[in-house]
């Protein structure tokens, strides 16, 4: 799994919640804009975020949907 570098887990910042790199936008938050807007626009609310974000955020919930547990 490739998202070291996109996801980090600190239990000090957003209750230890994954969020994309340093910002303190969740993973979760991601996914939640993504049932009503797309990548370009949530790219455009949040002008810190990468592409590559939005993908790692759908990658890392991927992996959990298969039953994989991350190691915190």
């Amino acid at each position: 799994m490739g998202l070291s570098a996109r996801i980090t887990f600190d239990p000090r910042i957003m209750g230890g919640r994954p969020r994309i790199r340093e910002t303190r936008i969740t993973v979760g938050a991601i996914l939640h804009q993504l049932r009503f807007q797309s990548p370009a626009e949530i790219l455009r609310d949040y002008p810190e975020l990468e592409p590559e974000d939005i993908d790692a955020a759908l990658e890392y919930a991927a992996f959990l949907a298969e039953g994989h547990e991350v190691a915190v």
